[in-house]
């Protein structure tokens, strides 16, 4: 038993953050996830994913020196760009270098990803700060996290889109293990609400099983948070959206980490057979 257990170790866990339609605060929730499982004790690096709008570093306060353009460019490794906030999030900025990056075949993404892969020497919880909506390269990101938490709103729209994009990612990738969370609610039984009727959708029509992860109550902090570009959990963590991304986390950690206790050479990079 004892070198069963000293051959396994924890892996880091790769979380996609994505939604179906853009402006329901997806990479506000991905940097405030992040600080909110750092002040856990975790180590956490988000990356910015976004093909049109990499702007997390704006929301983070920071101004990198270096982006994944780089990286792409093989002038330098992914471990060596990742950028320290003040509250401890790790942060890679995107630059202009995703949407070249997605347009790389299967064996340019396998070596991205392997190199991603490398940072889970010192990190916990990657999470990556994806674009909204259905394309094949932001497909290729959710393929490649071990969970995906698709963000909505109670608007029509926010919903119907949501669950067009968890029908294309079943669609291509049956085994994705699927959260929500719900933002800009005004409290909990709203945000129940739009995921009991996300979730009968996705039921009937697509036999899919999706799992709530929270909601975000709405708060003046959350816009003034992005105006100082620092993370309200952060700035405010007495707020109801700090309390709300701390619930999260906390629930994160509890249904995402669970089953995944790996032996040392496992890898998960989706493309790698192609590399």
């Amino acid at each position: 038993m004892l070198v069963e257990l000293t051959q396994k170790r924890e892996k880091m866990i790769k979380i996609a953050v994505t939604s179906g339609k853009g402006g329901v605060g997806k990479t506000s929730i991905a940097l405030n996830l992040g600080a909110a499982l750092v002040s856990t004790g975790k180590r956490v690096i988000v990356l910015d994913g976004d093909l049109g709008l990499a702007n997390i570093d704006i929301l983070a306060g920071i101004t990198p020196d270096h982006t994944l353009q780089q990286v792409v460019n093989g002038q330098m490794h992914i471990r060596d760009i990742v950028c320290q906030t003040p509250y401890g999030v790790g942060v890679i900025s995107g630059g202009s270098a995703i949407s070249a990056l997605m347009h790389a075949g299967p064996k340019r993404l396998a070596l991205f990803f392997s190199q991603i892969d490398e940072l889970a020497a010192d990190t916990d919880y990657l999470i990556i700060d994806t674009s909204a909506g259905l394309d094949n390269r932001v497909m290729a990101f959710l393929a490649y996290c071990d969970h995906v938490v698709v963000v909505a709103t109670p608007e029509p729209t926010s919903i119907t889109d949501a669950y067009a994009l968890i029908k294309v990612l079943t669609r291509k990738h049956p085994e994705a293990r699927i959260h929500v969370a719900v933002n800009q609610v005004q409290n909990s039984e709203e945000a129940i609400a739009v995921f009991l009727a996300l979730r009968q959708v996705c039921e009937v029509f697509i036999n899919q099983d999706i799992e709530y992860l929270g909601e975000i109550r709405k708060s003046a902090v959350f816009s003034y948070a992005i105006r100082i570009r620092q993370p309200f959990v952060v700035t405010h963590p007495k707020d109801i959206a700090s309390s709300d991304l701390q619930n999260i986390a906390e629930k994160a950690k509890q249904c995402m980490r669970n089953s995944h206790q790996i032996a040392p050479n496992d890898r998960s990079n989706p493309f790698s057979q192609a590399a």
